[in-house]
């Protein structure tokens, strides 16, 4: 038995299947080749278990032996420094997809969630004072990422876990075509998504959510 193991809720609502976490931890996996299993927890009932692995209820974590692991970012270093399918072994390559794994996740992500939380919750009309602000910042950090991109395949040369993250965030501004400006950006993340990797385990995450509501999760 494999001792890489990553837990997810049991069962989310409809709206964010596909974008839950775990699936930039799986997509890694899958990348490298590293055998692993799925456990559940569940989302409804958060206990004393969930948040001794994870401080703040969400997920996912990742047990690795005796080792457990939270945040997505902190996951995806633990299992680049295993895999070089996943982190250069040249050092200043190796560098380079660490700064860019971080400036996804601080610079670009930081424009992209609550610029996306507006869009979920339909606040992005005239009624709502905050949402040009929000709107603008999100434009800006990714007319700087369009920029970028325009000349590159993956960030640090080789693909690796900053392109996971990347990805994954400018999915989520897509999803409400927040890239429609943005060329080189819809490329980038059409190559990404392309990949046989991330392929699978989107629809492992979706089919792990959909098992739920077949044996009568909440809805």
């Amino acid at each position: 038995m494999t001792d890489i193991v990553l837990t997810t809720f049991d069962w989310v609502p409809d709206m964010p299947r596909g974008f839950v976490r775990d699936l930039r931890i799986r997509w890694a996996l899958e990348e490298a080749g590293l055998p692993y299993r799925v456990e559940s927890t569940p989302f409804q009932d958060r206990g004393a278990n969930h948040f001794a692995h994870q401080p703040f209820g969400q997920v996912p974590w990742l047990t690795h032996g005796d080792q457990s692991l939270f945040e997505s970012g902190a996951i995806l270093l633990h299992l680049g420094e295993r895999s070089p399918a996943l982190l250069p072994v040249d050092p200043a390559t190796r560098a380079t997809a660490i700064e860019w794994l971080f400036a996804a996740l601080n610079s670009v992500e930081m424009a992209a969630l609550p610029w996306g939380l507006l869009h979920f919750m339909d606040k992005t009309g005239a009624d709502n004072s905050a949402w040009p602000f929000f709107d603008g910042f999100l434009k800006a950090r990714i007319g700087h990422m369009d920029t970028v991109l325009a000349d590159r395949i993956w960030l640090a040369g080789p693909f690796s876990i900053a392109d996971i993250v990347m990805a994954d965030v400018l999915r989520l501004v897509d999803r409400f075509d927040g890239l429609a400006a943005c060329p080189a950006a819809r490329a980038y993340l059409a190559r990404a998504t392309a990949r046989p990797a991330f392929a699978k385990d989107h629809a492992d995450q979706i089919a792990h959510f959909a098992a739920a509501d077949a044996h009568g999760a909440p809805t």
